[in-house]
């Protein structure tokens, strides 16, 4: 089955979207909801549960689980979990690895392209290290481009938007927020000025608000609590699930009560959504005041804008919205789905690319269906990173612990036949463009290379399309669509 893969690792929840028969839809990486906790565990016998089935066994064994570990990216410092000295990159693979395999089970095989998403501000140590991560996860090319990016690709093919319009993307997820000025394009989408960012602000924060409220509520009973009691830690984690609760129920109704059933203490603690928004509008101000710097940044006026998206989970609360309206005077768009919005986009993004890829694959037009069989050789490396784990049972996709990265030693002993089969490949695209072309012309013209322009005012350079290397050494894609900070990553395929 044809399709096209994007990804949203988030710091609380994943999500994944397919784009197939001309439409974006969301895939349940969950028991019970479309979004997969972004938890890793890590077993006695070293291996990895993600997702649902980690965060039942993480509820018990809460010092063998990482999570919001998004946060830590780029931190040298490690994360230990179960003793190991882990990076974040190094658990972002894992959660990638496994996202991909139950996808490709689900949908009865690998994706043609796959687009993954990160935060606007993250500037190029953090990129780099996540072209290394994506290499780590068994992957040979992926489609990088920005949450914003995403977010509006999504919005303004459902919109219709017209091209040129300008939107402000307002993200505020689990553990970061994005500000951005974004151009709707013929071809996509590219900032405007520079985006801005926050990189420890989010749902989390608004979560521990709450909870700082209870406990400031329960007269110290929750600091004389031991924390090395396996009963008291069990407590302490349901209150804090009563308190994510509770930040949900604030967005629908004026008040809720947190249920606190601790061993020594039984009772309730009332909230209302006054309370709440009183403890988390400092943080927003300063989220208001990081898109006043974006607009700043692209030179341009609140009024120029067609629209301000939100997008995240947290924008759900309606202090947020309130806010934006109030400060910019705007139309506000908030999706109906804020925690799936950026992997919609992304799937979209990567159905762009493949198209581009597949009408660049046209050699001299009668080559083209010769182009597009080479490419497909190509793409057989990417497929063997999932073809074993596709032919198990989808039922025990959350449950099977994710596969650690293939050793060195394996790598080096299948590296001649990785580059046999690309050479193979490169010599017969070769071939076709001889042929097909006589052995002139131009190289980029015959590829239907797009030659990026340049926007002065902006200051950005406005690409044809989103790009993707499906398939290494084949065509010649357009350049991403991010400024600055949107990478295509092509690496040596392990298997």
């Amino acid at each position: 089955m044809s399709y096209s893969l994007g990804i949203d690792l988030g710091t609380t929840f994943t999500a994944a979207a397919v784009y197939e028969n001309g439409q974006a839809r969301i895939i349940d990486l969950s028991d019970q909801s479309a979004t997969m906790p972004s938890i890793i565990y890590l077993d006695e016998n070293g291996s990895y549960l993600v997702g649902d089935s980690a965060m039942r066994r993480a509820s018990t064994e809460p010092a063998r689980a990482a999570q919001q570990f998004k946060r830590r990216f780029g931190d040298t410092a490690p994360i230990f979990i179960g003793g190991a000295p882990l990076s974040a990159d190094a658990l972002t693979a894992e959660l990638l690895k496994s996202v991909i395999v139950l996808v490709s089970e689900r949908q009865g095989g690998p994706p043609d392209a796959i687009t993954l998403t990160h935060p606007a501000n993250w500037g190029g140590y953090k990129l780099e290290l996540f072209d290394q991560t994506v290499r780590r996860a068994g992957l040979d090319s992926v489609i990088n481009i920005t949450e914003p990016e995403a977010a509006v690709l999504h919005y303004a093919q459902l919109e219709r938007v017209p091209n040129n319009s300008l939107i402000a993307v307002f993200d505020l997820g689990g553990g970061t927020f994005d500000a951005a000025i974004v151009r709707k394009t013929d071809a996509g989408t590219e900032f405007i000025g520079r985006p801005e960012g926050i990189d420890r602000l989010g749902g989390i924060d608004f979560d521990q608000a709450i909870y700082a409220f209870v406990a400031g509520h329960l007269d110290g009973a929750i600091e004389e609590l031991d924390l090395d009691n396996a009963t008291n830690r069990a407590a302490i984690e349901r209150l804090h699930r009563e308190c994510v609760d509770a930040k949900v129920g604030l967005s629908l109704d004026e008040a809720v009560s947190i249920p606190v059933l601790l061993p020594s203490t039984q009772t309730t603690i009332r909230i209302t959504r006054v309370e709440f928004e009183g403890l988390i509008r400092p943080v927003l101000t300063q989220a208001i005041d990081a898109l006043q710097r974006a607009l700043s940044s692209a030179g341009i006026t609140p009024e120029e804008l067609h629209a301000v998206l939100l997008a995240g989970g947290s924008s759900r609360i309606p202090l947020v919205s309130e806010l934006v309206a109030n400060e910019l005077g705007r139309p506000v768009a908030v999706d109906a789905h804020p925690k799936q919005v950026v992997a919609l986009g992304a799937a979209y993004a990567a159905h762009l690319a493949t198209e581009s890829a597949r009408a660049g694959g046209a050699v001299a037009g009668a080559s083209a269906g010769a182009a597009v069989a080479a490419t497909a050789v190509a793409a057989t490396a990417v497929a063997a990173i999932v073809a074993p784990s596709v032919s198990e049972p989808a039922a025990v996709a959350t449950e099977r612990p994710a596969t650690p990265p293939p050793s060195r030693d394996d790598d080096k002993s299948k590296l001649p036949l990785i580059i046999g089969a690309l050479a193979a490949v490169i010599l017969t695209v070769g071939a076709i463009v001889v042929f097909a072309v006589g052995g002139g012309g131009d190289t980029d013209d015959a590829a239907g290379a797009t030659t990026p322009t340049t926007d002065a005012a902006a200051g950005v350079t406005t690409p044809a399309v989103p790009a993707t290397t499906t398939a290494p050494a084949t065509t010649a894609v357009p350049a991403t669509t991010a400024a600055a900070t949107t990478t295509a990553t092509t690496a040596t395929t392990t298997t």
